[in-house]
């Protein structure tokens, strides 16, 4: 099954702030929007990078409290690794682990259309598994 087709399912909507946003700004949007990491733009709109959980944490283990002041640019991910949209889930997955990263925006044609999770990803993985299983099933009490 390739990206698109995930997307397709789950919908474009990307969260996304700006470099120039807090810290504790990131942390409140990913506790409303009850996602795991948002999409940093500049103010052109383009990807410069990733803020997860992971990174604000990192933050506040280094500089205490007062490192929810500090603009998302000293926190973020910059070296954003992307999936396109004709990748398959299996690619996407292997990237994922190899990397250690759960979230990957999805570029087409050089824009933003999306991202997906690790969550995502299994989710879809596990369903065609199980679609598998219930054919061979099918298949071997008819014959």
């Amino acid at each position: 099954m390739l990206i698109a087709h995930v997307l397709r399912e789950k919908g474009g909507a990307v969260h996304t702030l700006t470099a120039e946003a807090l810290l504790r700004h990131a942390a409140q949007e990913l506790n409303a929007r009850k996602v795991g990491a948002l999409v940093v733009l500049d103010l052109e709109g383009e990807l410069v990078g990733v803020i997860s959980e992971r990174d604000i944490v990192r933050e506040v283990a280094r500089g205490g409290a007062d490192a929810m002041e500090e603009k998302v640019s000293a926190a973020m991910t910059r070296k954003v690794i992307t999936a396109g949209m004709d990748e398959t889930i299996d690619e996407c997955l292997e990237r994922m682990t190899d990397r250690r990263i759960r979230h990957l925006p999805v570029i087409d044609r050089g824009k933003l259309v999306g991202i997906i999770s690790i969550g995502d990803l299994v989710k879809h993985r596990i369903a065609a598994v199980e679609a598998e299983a219930a054919a061979m099933q099918a298949y071997i009490t008819t014959h």
